[in-house]
């Protein structure tokens, strides 16, 4: 192992889960959980941090930027690619509804699936989160069967990097499914 990735491995590899969460037990546990189901997972314990490992500073002085936007872009960060991000949203400093906004708002990262996760049912807080991007709200402890259904905001947004952003009509034209010994005849004269 020389640490060059072969063609063999490349299409092997696995997606890639950014874990948030400030809680060590949560951290292990969702950890676990991805592991298992087969994604490489990096956790941080905070949003700050995660910020900083998708490219991205958050100054919490807006005295200290001289932009109106607090968040920038930095050169050092981790080019491993990032396939999902699952965050909590009770965090201190930036919390998952923030994280989920600075994200949405990345150029380069808006296309990234966001799941939130919180020990609080709070309908409208759900809500806020669904409506400003967020793939999925998960209730903790999240289980394997929450997991289970991560696999297809992962591929939905594997397909976004690549794809325009318009929507695919899946049905086909009217006129492709009626076939001219199919069509009725109709008669005026009732």
């Amino acid at each position: 192992m020389n640490g060059i990735i072969t063609n063999a491995e490349t299409t092997t590899m696995q997606f890639h889960v950014l874990a948030v969460d400030d809680s060590v037990i949560d951290r292990k546990l969702i950890e676990r959980l991805l592991k298992t189901s087969s994604y490489q997972v990096t956790v941080v314990d905070s949003g700050v941090k995660a910020l900083e490992y998708l490219g991205l500073v958050y100054d919490e002085i807006a005295n200290t930027n001289t932009d109106s936007n607090p968040i920038s872009t930095i050169k050092n960060h981790h080019e491993v690619e990032v396939n999902l991000i699952i965050t909590d949203y009770c965090m201190p400093g930036i919390n998952g509804y923030d994280l989920l906004r600075k994200i949405k708002e990345s150029t380069t990262l808006k296309n990234i699936p966001v799941v939130i996760m919180s020990s609080e049912n709070i309908p409208s807080r759900i809500n806020n989160c669904l409506e400003q991007g967020a793939e999925e709200f998960f209730l903790k402890p999240v289980k394997q069967s929450d997991v289970n259904k991560l696999k297809p905001h992962l591929m939905r947004g594997k397909g976004k990097e690549n794809q325009p952003n318009f929507v695919v009509n899946k049905r086909k034209p009217m006129a492709e499914c009626l076939s001219p010994d199919r069509i009725r005849t109709k008669y005026n004269y009732i």
